[in-house]
């Protein structure tokens, strides 16, 4: 069964980092696009990092440019969303997802695999 995890989530006072972990089990993530993605409540999901199956990330928020990287460890089978200076807008649930080697645009259709969400609280 093919099944992406994510967690790493929590509450987090603003200005503090978490690292999301998006793990896959019952296929490797070697061939596989990477998208880290975020809902906020009323909102629409939206896209915010993406990263190639050979490494080469796509940031797709300006709000989280110079505080959130993406990065993947193929022996772990497992990609990694650092979040620093957090801001009390970043709260949502995080959500990843999976496509084919390359990132794709910020749209939702072109993955094809997606995990069940973590939720990040950033509140004092």
């Amino acid at each position: 069964q093919l099944q992406l995890v994510e967690s790493g989530g929590g509450l987090v006072q603003p200005g503090g980092s978490l690292r999301l972990s998006c793990a896959a089990s019952g296929f490797t993530l070697d061939y596989y696009a990477i998208g880290w993605f975020r809902q906020a409540p009323g909102k629409e999901r939206e896209a915010v990092l993406c990263i190639s199956s050979r490494g080469g990330s796509t940031n797709y928020a300006d709000s989280v440019k110079g505080r959130f990287t993406i990065s993947r460890d193929n022996a772990k089978n497992t990609v990694y969303l650092q979040m620093n200076s957090l801001k009390p807008e970043d709260t949502a649930v995080y959500y990843c997802a999976a496509r084919g080697y390359y990132c794709s645009g910020s749209g939702t259709r072109v993955y094809d695999y997606w995990g069940q969400g973590t939720q990040v609280t950033v509140s004092s």
